[in-house]
């Protein structure tokens, strides 16, 4: 059984990131994803490389969605933005929260997500599809599970079309927090964050950073091949692998890659699996 695919990209720092950037997305291209999404720096500091990546995107004949954070936004920031997406022929959004630049204070129209989901659909009505976040392992700053189901619903109700979760490697998180938000009535499509493991360094401190447990021996395997690069890209590759196709199975709606600006992983991942065109 195939499924939709999608993948996200950052904005690139440099020229030379930009051209990389580039060559990526066309490998990327050939497996005929939903559509691609860029992220968005805290305080929308990369506000500009954002939208100019989208714009890339688009030129290049495909759906790009761009991430919008709200941290610290004004409403008239917030509108004049959307009038910029729209022109551009942007139909989706990943409407989040964000993090505030460090030596912020809060300050703003938006302390929630879905302040801003609501905003955007009292502004622009049916104009995009906008996604939301969702953590299985519960937000890292959530005070509870229970609190972070209902901040979750708190989005879906105020107008998203569906949500993008946080990656996992726990496929038994993703359906109970299934089953949680189809309790409440939220019936949204949940599509899984997937995140192919290029190294263990980094992946075990941005996880640590983020909220995403790594299981222990997925852990003690990674930490045990040392600086094999290989070992480690072969074994995540299983890894990886065996989630997806336990999601599929589970009727999971689509599968959303975070390629970190690399094709290899993901161009594996959606091989073994049958994905894509």
């Amino acid at each position: 059984m195939s499924l939709p695919i999608s993948f996200e990209f950052f904005p690139p720092k440099t020229p030379e990131g930009a051209d990389k950037l580039g060559v990526v997305r066309q490998q990327l291209y050939a497996l005929s994803p939903q559509f691609c999404s860029v992220t968005y720096g805290a305080g929308g500091s990369t506000q500009e490389g954002t939208f100019a990546t989208v714009r890339a995107i688009l030129a290049e004949g495909q759906d790009g969605a761009s991430h919008f954070s709200c941290i610290g936004a004004t409403q008239d920031g917030v509108r004049a933005q959307l009038a910029e997406l729209k022109a551009m022929g942007v139909k989706r959004l990943v409407a989040l929260r964000g993090d505030l630049p460090s030596g912020y204070g809060m300050g703003g129209h938006f302390q929630y997500a879905s302040d801003l989901v609501a905003f955007i659909r009292a502004e622009t009505g049916d104009d995009f599809h906008i996604e939301v976040a969702a953590y299985p392992e519960v937000h890292p700053q959530a005070r509870s599970a229970d609190s972070d189901l209902q901040a979750f619903a708190t989005k879906v109700r105020a107008g998203a079309s569906s949500a993008i979760t946080q990656y996992f490697f726990n496929a038994d998180a993703y359906f109970r927090f299934v089953d949680d938000a189809r309790r409440l009535g939220l019936d949204v499509p949940v599509v899984p964050g997937i995140m192919p493991i290029l190294g263990a360094t980094q992946l075990l401190r941005f996880s640590d950073a983020c909220g995403a447990e790594v299981p222990r021996w997925i852990r003690l395997r990674l930490q045990g091949f040392g600086d094999d690069v290989a070992s480690i890209r072969a074994f995540g590759l299983d890894v990886v692998t065996q989630l997806c196709e336990r999601l599929r199975a589970g009727g999971a709606p689509a599968l959303h890659f975070y390629t970190m600006n690399q094709s290899g992983a993901t161009q594996a991942l959606c091989q073994r699996l049958g994905l894509g065109a």
